[in-house]
């Protein structure tokens, strides 16, 4: 499941609430927020991230929760980025200073920057280029955590993704934010009590008009994105938490949905709006099943070789038996050079004009790619809609996606209880 590149917004965001401080100039000794396993999180990167939250309410201080609260929310964010990384770390993912250097070329970029540009902004900005760098080396890294965490643990069944496209409201987005108020695993009565009256209590509030639902998740939600106003943002009904999925198409935008109790605890949802994201039409492409030899080199040598191949198959050798006795293509010699069904353009068009010019059945005087020298065998053509393949995919990625929220969320809540976290009285968070 793959994640795009940072946003230039938001990996500046990332410098304050993922790394630790570095020093520029001689400083005292700071105080200590967290410990974090054998890690610290020290009072300069608090003040730094709760600073940094202050400065994008500005105007809008009134939606911000109490200060011990925010800076709860706070050192909670920087705890499991903390715990993300370690975990990264430990099990082995590492990011190349290449893959660096090739990320922040990108998001340069995207912002219509050169890197040396990119750099000055950040001066601007009051970043130093190197906790930029250093933020977005924990970004990838964590990025690359959950996707190896995806590939072992999530799986989406053909079975699954019919069920989907059969169901699915075609063309319909919705945009959706949330409230939680977290449980812990095997919560006691009392613990689910007051939780029950803590929802209770912000879903009245919310009926009485004295909060707006993205006030109300800055203030009061335990979801890690409290501060965003709870956004979850556009979805598809395949997006939707199974709690909510079978009701949003029939709620109205600005309603709330809830409390509803699930895996991390209760849940408001709110419509936020609703967008026609068009409905997709057929794609109709015309498709070759092919075989193939390859010999590598454009030597003569190599040329000799692929004409003595081919005077094998004009004597009457079948094509699937030649090819698994001299194709030099390792991924398909043991399949008799079978490349499965490909369009046109697929293996570059010196290979595509060369199945077009073919008819079924028919196999190819020897001919020249980058990769070598080929003889083809096409065995046959047909017309595929590849849009309906391309809505699969899309609704297999969706599914994923949702069930890589659910079980990620367990994951960090598993890490965090497992960890030894030490919050200390002056980080103003204690309690958490």
């Amino acid at each position: 499941m793959k994640k795009p590149l940072l946003s230039l917004a938001f990996a500046l965001a990332l410098v304050v609430l993922a790394v630790p401080a570095i020093a520029q100039d001689v400083q005292p000794i700071d105080g200590i927020a967290a410990i974090v396993d054998e890690d610290v999180i020290l009072q300069s990167e608090l003040e730094r991230a709760v600073r940094n939250i202050v400065t994008q309410y500005a105007g809008r201080a009134d939606q911000l929760p109490p200060g011990p609260v925010l800076r709860r929310q706070v050192l909670e964010r920087l705890i499991l980025v903390q715990l993300q990384t370690a975990r990264a770390k430990a099990t082995g993912v590492r990011v190349s200073e290449e893959e660096l250097d090739a990320a922040i070329a990108a998001i340069a970029r995207q912002n219509n920057l050169t890197p040396d540009q990119l750099r000055q902004q950040l001066a601007m900005e009051g970043v130093s280029f190197g906790e930029f760098r250093a933020s977005l080396g924990d970004e990838l890294a964590i990025q690359r955590l959950r996707q190896r965490f995806a590939q072992s643990t999530i799986v989406v069944t053909e079975g699954e993704v019919d069920a989907a496209m059969a169901n699915q409201a075609v063309g319909s987005q919705y945009r959706l934010a949330n409230i939680l108020v977290a449980l812990p695993s095997g919560a006691t009565p009392e613990q689910i009590a007051v939780g029950q009256e803590k929802i209770d209590g912000i879903k009245d509030l919310l009926d009485r008009g004295e909060m707006d639902f993205a006030a109300a998740a800055v203030r009061y939600s335990d979801s890690p994105n409290a501060l965003e106003g709870g956004d979850l943002g556009w979805r598809s009904a395949d997006e939707i938490p199974s709690a909510f999925s079978g009701i949003v198409g029939s709620m109205q935008p600005g309603q709330v949905l809830g409390p509803v109790r699930g895996p991390s605890g209760f849940q408001l949802l709110q419509l936020v709006d609703i967008r026609d994201a068009g409905a997709a039409g057929a794609q109709m492409v015309t498709q070759y099943n092919a075989r193939h030899i390859l010999v590598r080199g454009d030597d003569q040598a190599a040329k000799a070789r692929i004409d003595a191949i081919r005077a094998r198959i004009d004597g009457g050798e079948e094509f699937t038996a030649v090819a698994r006795d001299t194709s030099e293509d390792s991924i398909s010699r043991d399949s008799g050079g079978d490349l499965g069904w490909f369009a046109h353009e697929t293996f570059g068009p010196q290979f595509g004009d060369q199945v077009v010019a073919l008819r079924d059945g028919e196999v190819s005087e020897p001919f020249r790619t980058q990769a070598g020298w080929h003889i083809m065998q096409r065995v046959a053509t047909r017309q595929t809609d590849v849009g309906t393949e391309s809505r699969r995919n899309q609704v297999r990625e969706t599914i994923g996606q949702r069930k890589l929220e659910d079980e990620w969320n367990r994951f960090l809540r598993e890490m965090r209880s497992e960890a030894f976290i030490d919050i200390r009285p002056a980080s103003g968070a204690a309690g958490t």
